[in-house]
């Protein structure tokens, strides 16, 4: 079993013990993420949906991300709120960032930017990681995985 799939089943094991539903938004990954929520254990049950936003006009008329540089914070949390609301899912995760091999929006490749939002609880984390392009997608996977995780745990009744 791949790192990926066990974070995905730990997600979903956090989903049915919190009855909670995830919803995803992801750009830089462009559907991995949702496709590893999608492959887990009753995903039926708790996945709503996923946004997979890799314009940046989808970034702003669909999850309504301001006109701000779309790797960015900002952008990252917009786009979980978004989701989250769009969906109507009790935990959204986005991520957003630059796999490479040229930088966007004044950051560096393998910049990426993941937000969590949920009713009582919103984060954003800025990860850098280096390699090549795939690298960055699989890191960040795992990274937002783990984030959707702890936010259902912290979140949890």
């Amino acid at each position: 079993m791949s790192r990926i799939d066990e974070c995905a089943s730990r997600v979903a094991a956090a989903a049915m013990r919190s009855k909670r539903t995830v919803a995803v938004a992801e750009s830089l990954t462009c559907g991995q993420l949702s496709s590893a929520l999608g492959a887990a254990q009753d995903s039926a049950q708790w996945l709503r949906g996923a946004v997979v936003a890799y314009s940046a006009d989808v970034k702003h008329q669909v999850l309504g991300v301001p006109q701000v540089p779309v790797v960015s914070e900002t952008a990252a949390r917009a786009m979980a709120a978004g989701v989250r609301k769009l969906l109507g899912a009790d935990v959204a995760v986005a991520v957003t960032g630059v796999g490479g091999p040229d930088p966007q929006d004044g950051e560096p490749a393998g910049s990426v930017w993941l937000a969590v939002h949920a009713e009582t609880v919103t984060w954003a984390r800025h990860e850098h990681f280096d390699g090549e392009p795939e690298d960055v997608l699989r890191r960040t996977v795992e990274v937002a995985l783990d984030m959707v995780r702890e936010a259902m745990d912290d979140t949890a009744h």
